[in-house]
């Protein structure tokens, strides 16, 4: 059995590199490929039956605590700062109006459209907060992955928003299981409840973050390899530790990944790289789990339903909170808000969080699930596959030209060397005045500093003669003279070539 697992996952992985790989030409977000992978091997494709949303849930959670802190570590105070504020009313107010409006749509339309199924008012704004929030994951990979460069700010912005909201999505979810299961709750210690974790979690998730970064400094470990590790342990704590203390333990792992992020701590670079692939593979797995847990048979019902509430989030709840929450915020055009409005995809946070009424068996909870992961299907295809045109329709994404990949050199800086490289390869023409490195023009502030002939590599001088094919490592203290040098050279390259014919 364990050897069968590890075989269906192993080829599940390989397909989805692959499918991820594919999705990049025909612009499909590469989360929605995993989520259909597992939806084609579930029982109603190959025929995998897995029907445990309490193992789902526990996959989840997991794969929460790596995106969230990993998105934390990799977000910079300078990036951040300027639009903090902003952020954090769209991913608390901006979340609770989503969920409002929503939640009065979604009770109006099966109360008087749809007669087949209805829904509670209590229900109603069940699974409206549960959709309430942007997903981090989706967010985050598309944004990254498709190397956006948005002005006024946006791309922070998206990111913080989506990256601190599931703790409000959570608590309004919670807070209406409660409502449903015990009709007398009251509302003031829901709200008191809720402030009671916002704080508890941000206080958590700042102080174990400073903690940990000094832990980290001094515990000099003696393999390199244990410091990612120690990472580890360091955002399951965190989480747990807030959530036994009645804190919100996603907030609380967002904030510590922030603060540990944004302070010195040995082996940063690797421990980054590291939750890189980390948070990949637990994307994955998340997304193919989830895929997994839904039949497809059963969202056939759902469809009319999933497509009004789905179209009504797109076109008017989440463009009229955004609306709502920004008024104060006049620095932001309407060009700006209207993509925000646009980047409020949905993913697998809602999904995960659609597993909690299933577990508590909350009335018509399976409908919710399957009603929510249709939507969530609906938000990549219209808002995922066009983050990057509307950002262009828009006029609010910025031609940054690519950086050029070392791969001849595995070499990497730290972060606090302000210093770039890059490689050239020598050309038959680039040697027309000389043969020898003195012979190729480089400015002050830039230096060859390594030469890679065939498989042998060496540290070159003034009167090392090069070859065709040699590679050189440049380097420059200043990015943009590296990058004029590497221009000049390549048109010099094209220049030469032409005289010679």
């Amino acid at each position: 059995m364990t050897v069968t697992v590890l075989l269906v996952g192993s080829l599940l992985l390989f397909v989805s590199l692959l499918a991820g790989k594919t999705s990049h030409k025909f612009g499909v977000p590469t989360l929605l490929l995993f989520l259909f992978i597992g939806m084609l091997a579930g029982s109603d494709g190959i025929g995998i039956k897995f029907d445990n949303p309490k193992a789902t849930q526990f996959i989840g959670v997991i794969a929460l605590n790596i995106i969230l802190f990993s998105g934390g570590m990799s977000t910079k105070y300078k990036d951040i700062k300027p639009i903090a504020i902003t952020g954090l009313v769209l991913s608390t107010f901006g979340v609770l109006f989503t969920a409002f409006f929503t939640g009065i749509f979604i009770y109006w339309l099966t109360n008087n459209v749809i007669t087949t199924l209805t829904f509670t008012f209590a229900e109603s704004l069940l699974l409206a907060s549960i959709m309430s929030s942007t997903d981090s994951a989706t967010v985050f990979n598309i944004l990254r992955s498709k190397g956006l460069s948005l002005k006024e700010r946006l791309k922070p912005l998206l990111e913080f928003e989506s990256g601190s909201n599931d703790p409000m999505a959570y608590m309004l979810t919670f807070a209406f299981i409660e409502v449903i299961q015990h009709p007398q709750s009251s509302l003031w210690s829901m709200v008191g409840l809720f402030f009671m974790q916002l704080i508890i979690g941000t206080v958590a998730g700042f102080l174990f973050g400073l903690f940990f970064v000094r832990v980290i400094n001094k515990i000099n470990l003696e393999n390199d390899s244990l410091y990612s590790v120690l990472l580890i342990a360091v955002m399951f704590f965190i989480f747990s530790f807030t959530d036994f203390a009645k804190g919100n333990g996603y907030l609380a792992v967002y904030v510590g990944g922030l603060i540990i992020g944004n302070n010195k701590f040995i082996h940063k670079r690797s421990v980054i790289k590291f939750f890189d692939g980390l948070t990949w593979l637990f994307q994955i797995v998340m997304f193919i789990t989830l895929g997994l847990l839904v039949n497809p048979k059963e969202l056939l019902p759902v469809m009319g339903i999933g497509l009004l509430v789905g179209v009504f989030m797109i076109l008017l709840g989440r463009p009229l909170s955004v609306v709502l929450t920004l008024l104060p915020f006049r620095k932001l055009s309407a060009k700006a808000k209207v993509y925000v409005s646009w980047v409020g995809l949905r993913g697998a946070v809602p999904i995960i969080f659609a597993t909690y009424p299933w577990i508590d068996e909350i009335p018509q909870a399976k409908m919710i699930f399957n009603i929510v992961f249709f939507i969530t299907i609906l938000s990549m295809l219209i808002q995922g596959t066009t983050v990057p045109s509307m950002a262009k329709l828009l006029h609010l994404s910025v031609e940054k030209p690519e950086k050029q990949k070392l791969t001849e050199f595995d070499i990497e800086f730290s972060e606090d060397i302000k210093s770039a490289m890059t490689e050239f390869t020598i050309k038959k023409s680039n040697l027309y005045h000389g043969n020898k490195l003195m012979n190729i023009p480089l400015s002050d502030r830039t230096l060859a500093v390594m030469v890679k002939r065939d498989h042998h590599y060496f540290v070159p001088k003034g009167n090392t003669e090069l070859n065709e094919g040699d590679v050189l490592l440049l380097i420059s203290d200043d990015e943009a003279i590296l990058k004029e040098k590497y221009d000049w050279l390549s048109k010099e390259d094209r220049n030469n070539a032409t005289t010679a014919n």
